[in-house]
């Protein structure tokens, strides 16, 4: 029979990203996570543009 290891005081990646997340949020706000997303979305629009280019489309 395999020993069960003990799994007090850990957390799994998923429960140490919400965590993190939840952190984040309430340090920054919400506003915080719209203005990245705005960001983030404008950089994709760039690079695809710029690839556009590149390719001669």
């Amino acid at each position: 029979m395999a020993d069960k290891k003990s799994t007090k005081g850990q957390m799994t990646v998923s429960e140490a990203g919400r965590k993190g997340g939840l952190k984040v949020r309430d340090a920054y706000g919400v506003e915080f996570y719209e203005e990245i997303g705005k960001k983030g979305g404008h950089k994709v629009r760039e690079l695809i543009e710029e690839g556009k280019r590149a390719r001669g489309s």
